[in-house]
C-alpha cells in the first residue's frame, strides 16, 4: 500500500473522515439507542482532569466487574484537521460490551468523547491521548466503582486505543483479573512508525509496561484484515516480554471497524 492510500486509509477507517460527518448530538443519539437495548443506566464518573461517560448494569453484588474502554474515536477529520470532538462515530467499544453475556459490566468512554465541555483540549485525542492524566482519571473510576459496588477485582476490555489504555491500567493496579483487547494499540511507537506518522508525545506506551504484566492472564484479538493496527503491533508488544506464558493471542476474520461484529 502507497502512502497517499495508507493516509487515506487511516483517515476513512480510523476517524471516520466523510462530507457528512454526523454533529455530536447525532453521535451522541447513536450510543444511547444502543445502550437501551439493555436498559443500561447511563452515568458521567466525574474526575480531577477529566469527566468519563459510562453505560453500565446495576453492578450490585458483582464480585468481578467487566470493564469496556472505547477506542480513540473521531480524533481527525482530514490530514491536517483535528477534530472539534473525538466522540465516535462508530462505537466499537459500546458494541463488544453489549455482545459480551455478563451481567456486571461497564463501558467507559474516552476524555471528552459525548461531551461539549470547553475544559476538553484537542491533545487529549492526539498526542497525548495516553497521558499521565488520562490514565489517572482511568484510576480514579475504578476506585469509585469499586468503592461504591465492592466488587474484589476488574476484567479489563479496551478497543483500539482503549486497549493501550486498559494494558497501562492493568499494570498499575492490583484487581485486574484479566486483560482483553480487541485490535489493542498495545505499542504506540511501533504504530507511529510503521505508519510514518508523527510520534505520540506525552503519551505513555503499553509496550513499555510488560514487566508490570508478566503474571496477569491476557487475550488479545487481532483482525487478520486490520490495516490500521495489524499483527505486528501485537508481535511487538509481545517481544518485550521474557515469560510471554499468560498472553493469548485470537485472530479474527475482521477489519480495524469491523471486529465487533464478530463475537
Amino acid at each position: 500500500m502507497n502512502k497517499k492510500l495508507l493516509l487515506l486509509t487511516l483517515l476513512v477507517l480510523f476517524t471516520g473522515c466523510g462530507k457528512n460527518i454526523p454533529i455530536l448530538q447525532e453521535r451522541k443519539a447513536t450510543a444511547f439507542s444502543l445502550s437501551k437495548e439493555q436498559n443500561l443506566q447511563e452515568r458521567i464518573y466525574q474526575t480531577t482532569h477529566f469527566n468519563l461517560l459510562s453505560y453500565q448494569t446495576s453492578l450490585l453484588g458483582c464480585e468481578n466487574i467487566n470493564v469496556f474502554i472505547e477506542g480513540d474515536g473521531l480524533a481527525w477529520i482530514s490530514k491536517h484537521t483535528v477534530s472539534s470532538n473525538p466522540t465516535p462515530l462508530n462505537p466499537v467499544g459500546l458494541k463488544l460490551m453489549l455482545k459480551n453475556n455478563s451481567a456486571c459490566k461497564i463501558y467507559l468512554a474516552r476524555p471528552c468523547q459525548y461531551s461539549d465541555s470547553l475544559m476538553c483540549e484537542k491533545k487529549y485525542w492526539t498526542s497525548h491521548r495516553f497521558n499521565e492524566k488520562v490514565i489517572e482519571s482511568y484510576v480514579k473510576v475504578l476506585d469509585e466503582i469499586k468503592n461504591r459496588y465492592k466488587n474484589k477485582s476488574f476484567i479489563l476490555h479496551g478497543y483500539s486505543g482503549g486497549g493501550a489504555i486498559a494494558a497501562i491500567l492493568s499494570a498499575k493496579r492490583e484487581d485486574i483479573k484479566t486483560l482483553v483487547t480487541y485490535a489493542g494499540n498495545l505499542d504506540t511507537d511501533k504504530w507511529t512508525t510503521l505508519h510514518k506518522i508523527t510520534p505520540l508525545t506525552d503519551s505513555l506506551n503499553p509496550a513499555n509496561f510488560t514487566q508490570n504484566l508478566q503474571n496477569l492472564p491476557q487475550i488479545h484479538y487481532v483482525g487478520i484484515q486490520d490495516t490500521i493496527i495489524p499483527l505486528e503491533i501485537f508481535q511487538s508488544f509481545c517481544s518485550k516480554f521474557t515469560n510471554s506464558n499468560n498472553i493469548k493471542l485470537i485472530l479474527l476474520d475482521s477489519t480495524h471497524a469491523n471486529i465487533a461484529e464478530k463475537f
